[in-house]
């Protein structure tokens, strides 16, 4: 039996609810990122379909993958071009998710389609397409040849990209929002809306998790920084450590006024950058005992209507990986790359037609990886799907990426 969940915007502040939209995901309307979710009762849901787990569909490239590229992504090899589209299947479904492999340029993309796509953002290729029934919400890498993914149904599964199996690691009893790996220790970690925050460890390949946390409301972004566990809960960001998981080493860290939305650490500034529902970001270090600087907010995506301030939701944030710069990205396709230090803005990329929905550097730097998703009702002069660009530096030498 089919069941739909009830939707509402979340850009107001907490428990309040407002402006209701009903549609399926990956479709038509606003963001599905920018929707938080609650029980059935509560006011505030995810608009995903949940269904029992089938077996999916996993191919490689040798039948499945798209080697045509469109138009734009042929010129794209001219150096003097700065941005380029992913086509295919990339266009597909709404993506809730891109990630850089760690040693290559493989761009991993998790979408709302309930397809899972491995691609060459050198060559523009398609080289791995996973389906599966239930909407992948998040995925991230554990290697070059493997990484995990979540979804609508409460699963988290392993995908082996050269021998084109894959396994179930666990499950939470509601629907999955985020996941992370730790190289360091080997465990998966997950975020759900059943206010759970889980820890599996690979090594035992037991479904059974290896730790859980009992969280105050849904966890709504995961972001890994050494031995620490970051979870954005509502507007708080909470800090565990791996090692001993009875207790937060930092609780209900507050940087900012409204709900967090995305959660990016930085395990080389040793600090994080948060982005909220109201337009604002903070970067806060960790030690605050020994770094000078305590950190910062600022509102960084204020639009203005008639004089009037409209608040610009922050859906993504990437953090470059050899500079101390990152990148916003929010539901109005607007793009801005930041110096972290200086606290100055360095530059704006062209709008996208579509909402960013994510963002991830690779692993020097050189590259963006960036999924816009289109929508209807609201972006009349939108294209008619779905993008997963890759941005590069310019001709002149001059980075466009931060």
């Amino acid at each position: 039996m089919q069941n739909f969940w009830t939707v509402a915007r979340s850009g107001d502040k907490e428990n309040t609810a407002t402006n209701h939209w009903y549609r399926r995901p990956g479709t038509t309307g606003r963001n599905p990122l920018q929707y938080s979710a609650h029980d059935a009762t509560g006011d505030k849901v995810f608009p995903v379909r949940i269904s029992e787990p089938s077996t999916p569909r996993f191919c490689s490239s040798h039948y499945t993958a798209s080697s045509q590229l469109a138009e734009g992504s042929r010129r794209a090899r001219d150096p003097s071009m700065a941005r380029r589209s992913l086509a295919g299947d990339a266009t597909a479904g709404a993506a809730s998710r891109v990630r850089f492999a760690p040693t290559s340029n493989n761009l991993l993309v998790s979408s709302w389609d309930s397809g899972l796509r491995l691609y060459d953002a050198d060559e523009g290729t398609l080289r791995v397409n996973a389906e599966s029934e239930a909407a992948l919400l998040d995925c991230c890498f554990e290697d070059e040849s493997s990484a995990f993914a979540c979804g609508s149904d409460g699963s988290v599964r392993r995908y082996d990209f050269h021998s084109g199996s894959q396994d179930t690691v666990g499950h939470h009893e509601d629907v999955l929002a985020c996941i992370e790996f730790s190289l360091m220790t080997g465990q998966v970690m997950t975020g759900s809306l059943d206010k759970k925050l889980m820890l599996w460890d690979l090594k035992t390949r037991n479904v059974s998790p290896s730790g859980t946390i009992i969280l105050d409301s849904d966890v709504a972004s995961l972001s890994i920084c050494g031995m620490y566990i970051l979870a954005a809960v509502a507007r708080n960001v909470y800090f565990y450590d791996m090692r001993n998981l009875t207790t937060p080493v930092n609780e209900k860290d507050c940087p900012l006024e409204y709900p967090i939305r995305c959660l990016h650490a930085s395990p080389e500034w040793n600090a994080y950058v948060a982005g909220s529902v109201d337009g604002a970001v903070a970067l806060k270090y960790l030690d605050r005992g020994t770094d000078r600087d305590l950190g910062y907010a600022f509102r960084c995506h204020p639009k203005s209507r008639n004089g009037r301030s409209n608040l610009v939701p922050v859906n993504c944030i990437a953090v470059h990986p050899c500079k101390k710069t990152f990148v916003t990205g929010d539901d109005e396709g607007c793009t801005i790359a930041w110096d972290a230090h200086s606290k100055k803005k360095l530059t704006e990329l062209p709008t996208y037609l579509g909402s960013v929905a994510s963002m991830a550097y690779n692993h020097n730097g050189q590259l963006l990886g960036v999924a816009s998703n289109y929508f209807l009702e609201v972006d009349k002069e939108a294209s008619d799907h779905h993008q997963i660009f890759i941005e590069t530096e310019d001709f002149k030498g001059k980075s466009r990426v931060g």
